[in-house]
């Protein structure tokens, strides 16, 4: 089945330049700045904020002009979305495997997604083997990052319950679980808490090992909140730990404003 899941997820990669599956789940270790707590004026202005609708936070996504250098911008189709989709052995991990599938968590009002990835690698040639395609992908993932980006937006303080959820379900998962997307069971290994993020008003990072010994791979998830809207950005490379795409992180939580 892993096999399966990496063949699946190297052969996107490879037609768009992209990585678009991650997955992670995290420990209670989180920066400072993750723990700290709304002020009580800010408490009382998000509880009467109102939600931005899809067609609202798709002008605030990156786009290809505002990207980091050397990057490429393209939406996920709808039929990549839906093979995103994912389910979870334990009940608590829902939120965060929500959150690796660039799906909205809790009750949002709207949701926009794009990914933005590095031009280094060349994608295998259409017409090639899929074993050759394979290879290709493997190769252009090494070293590689491609990051997934979603934006939802929240009525009232739906935003701050939605990171309090995703955080809570990190602690619950620290041991790992098990996810089953687009008919594929992966085994998430170990977790641990992601590289430090200080942006927005509140931030969290994780990595997550979902490897083997033939294939390592592991992700890192990271949910920043901007007022009543969560950024989620998901990024996995093979055969190491991800870098946390700093600059797109940067890039997008300022066009929140």
């Amino acid at each position: 089945m892993r096999t399966a899941l990496v063949r699946r997820t190297v052969l996107t990669a490879s037609a768009v330049s992209l990585a678009l599956l991650a997955t992670a789940c995290g420990s209670d270790k989180a920066d400072t700045k993750a723990d700290a707590k709304p002020s009580g004026a800010a408490s009382s202005a998000s509880a009467a904020a109102k939600g931005k609708t899809d067609a609202e936070l798709a002008p605030l996504l990156l786009t290809q002009a505002e990207a980091p250098k050397d990057s490429i911008v393209k939406a996920p189709s709808a039929d990549q979305i839906a093979a995103l989709a994912a389910t979870t052995d334990k009940a608590e991990c829902k939120p965060i495997v929500q959150a690796a599938s660039m799906a909205p968590q809790g009750t949002s009002t709207g949701v926009a997604r794009t990914n933005v990835g590095g031009t280094s690698g060349k994608p295998a040639d259409p017409n090639a083997s899929e074993a050759d395609k394979l290879k290709a992908g493997l190769e252009m993932l090494t070293g590689v990052t491609g990051t997934a980006v979603t934006l939802t937006s929240y009525d009232g303080k739906g935003a701050e319950e939605a990171f309090a959820a995703f955080k809570k379900a990190g602690t619950a998962c620290a041991g790992g679980y098990t996810m089953t997307q687009d008919g594929d069971s992966v085994k998430v290994n170990k977790v641990a808490a992601g590289d430090a993020v200080t942006a927005g008003d509140e931030a969290v990072s994780f990595v997550a090992d979902f490897g083997d010994a033939e294939t390592p791979m592991a992700a890192q998830l990271v949910v920043v909140r901007k007022g009543n809207t969560l950024a989620t950005f998901s990024v996995q490379n093979l055969g190491g730990k991800p870098v946390l795409p700093k600059d797109v992180v940067e890039a997008q939580v300022k066009k929140l404003g």
